[in-house]
């Protein structure tokens, strides 16, 4: 029986406004989902045929996570973090083949009127977090190389993302030269953290070490020393972006609510990483290099961005130096103000006077201007280099739908009236989003409702993309359908 294919005949409102706008539009998170009886072939080349068998139960529908096989007492037990049912789209059988088919997506794209797209595949973003070493580097170099061969005849448009392990600085070296000196990929994918047992509960067993761990994020206190990876990324001309999960943390652990766990967590994955590249000086020392955040929208950017101003402004070297250093408090004073205005309160117990006031501050280690200075690994010694060193680094994905983009774009709120880096993530080909020919409609929405100007769209859709994609690597649209816009950005 041969099923007739219903396809649109007339030109979606997104491709319309793609014509009104004049400039392309470039999405840099679309997802995709493998096919896996072809991807386990890969698999077993790169892995083996055990590596192979054993992976197929982490592939999406042939089994489910260890939450929907325990009992509700194993599951309060344990506090298993209770994940999502599904996440494709199952409103039509077009929308579910577009996320797995290149071909298919490749025509659908334009059809949205959308110029360009960066690809997430599912398992790419997964790969990077599996724990068992010989798996998890197989995993993703399959992946890689099944991506790469796969969007290849698709490169005008489409380009997947090569997946990096992150456990140590050689293993995330090594995929990177693979992906780009040997694949050709262009666009690469970190995981934003690695969890780790912390080492004094290790004695306790695999247990206990598997839950009692730390975040490492690769930057401030981080197990191994990265610079050598991010040198390379300089030296490959990749600009590492990242799209990791923070599900399963301590505060995004309901056993019974996958909403509770889902709200916020990939922008406090985001955040963590951000904090950690900005506070461990790699933007600093690496001063061309910069940073994606998907999926976890651009609010939470602006929001930092302030923060770290505000932190600097309240609590520099400087300013702890001189009104946060206990030796300075007159303890004479003090001591009076006490006697005068505590009556009954303190009436015999101002021997109990204690350090929190600063009464004992000779008990207390007296300043270290070394150690107090928590932005000297970021260069940091005025707020406009706070400004620099986050400013000229972190661009975050936004969803078309996701009107907190307003924060990033608001220059009267935002320290030095400054844009924060948000560019269009859509997040295509997930539950939230299952017609990826929506989603230049949804953005232009904003302008359409007040929340950006034409011009901020423009940013939103173009500028900001092309800015980090061709800022380390001048040809990374070459080729492509944006190639012929390259000059025409600010």
């Amino acid at each position: 029986m041969t099923i007739a294919l219903e396809r649109p005949k007339k030109k979606t409102r997104s491709a319309e406004i793609r014509e009104q706008l004049g400039y392309p539009i470039i999405d840099t998170d679309v997802h995709t989902q493998e096919f896996p009886p072809l991807f386990l072939d890969y698999l077993e080349q790169v892995g083996g045929t055990a590596i192979a068998e054993r992976f197929q139960e982490h592939l999406p529908g042939s089994s489910r996570s260890k939450w929907f096989k325990q009992t509700w007492e194993e599951r309060r037990a344990y506090r298993t973090t209770r994940p999502p049912f599904w996440t494709r789209p199952t409103d039509s059988a077009l929308n579910l083949a577009t996320i797995s088919l290149p071909k298919l997506l490749h025509e659908r794209l334009q059809e949205a009127g959308t110029d360009f797209a960066v690809v997430y595949p599912n398992l790419a973003t997964m790969g990077p977090h599996i724990g068992h070493e010989e798996m998890r580097r197989a995993v993703c170099r399959a992946a890689n190389t099944y991506h790469a061969e796969i969007f290849r005849p698709y490169s005008d448009r489409l380009t997947p993302i090569a997946t990096i392990p992150m456990h140590t600085p050689e293993e995330a070296i090594e995929e990177l030269e693979y992906a780009v000196k040997v694949l050709g990929l262009k666009a690469i994918q970190i995981p934003g953290h690695i969890r780790r047992s912390i080492p004094a509960f290790e004695k306790y067993g695999e247990e206990v070490a598997n839950e009692a761990i730390w975040i490492d994020t690769f930057g401030l206190d981080s197990k191994y020393d990265y610079d050598p990876f991010w040198a390379k990324c300089v030296e490959l001309k990749v600009v590492p972006t990242t799209h990791s999960s923070g599900m399963g943390w301590i505060n995004r652990r309901s056993i019974s609510n996958y909403q509770y766990n889902h709200i916020g967590h990939f922008a406090a994955a985001g955040e963590a990483l951000c904090k950690s590249l900005f506070f461990g000086g790699v933007t600093y020392r690496f001063p061309t290099l910069k940073f994606a955040f998907l999926e976890g929208g651009s609010a939470w950017g602006a929001s930092l961005y302030a923060d770290l101003i505000w932190h600097w402004e309240t609590r520099n070297k400087d300013h702890l130096l001189e009104n946060n250093d206990p030796a300075k408090i007159n303890r004479e004073e003090l001591l009076e103000y006490y006697i005068r205005y505590g009556g009954e309160l303190v009436h015999n117990r101002l021997d109990g006077l204690g350090s929190g006031l600063g009464f004992h501050a000779d008990l207390i280690s007296p300043i270290d201007p070394g150690e107090q200075d928590e932005f000297a690994k970021a260069g940091v010694k005025t707020p406009e280099d706070v400004r620099s060193r986050f400013l000229n680094h972190f661009y975050f994905g936004t969803e078309s739908d996701d009107t907190r983009v307003a924060h990033a774009f608001n220059r009267k709120a935002n320290p030095y009236g400054v844009r924060i880096k948000a560019f269009l993530g859509s997040d295509s080909g997930h539950w939230d989003v299952p017609d990826i020919t929506a989603v230049a409609a949804n953005a232009y929405s904003f302008v359409e409702r007040g929340i950006l100007t034409e011009e901020d769209l423009r940013y939103f859709l173009f500028i900001h993309p092309l800015e980090l994609y061709t800022s380390l690597n001048r040809d990374f649209f070459k080729g492509t359908s944006v190639e012929k816009y390259l000059g025409t950005g600010d």
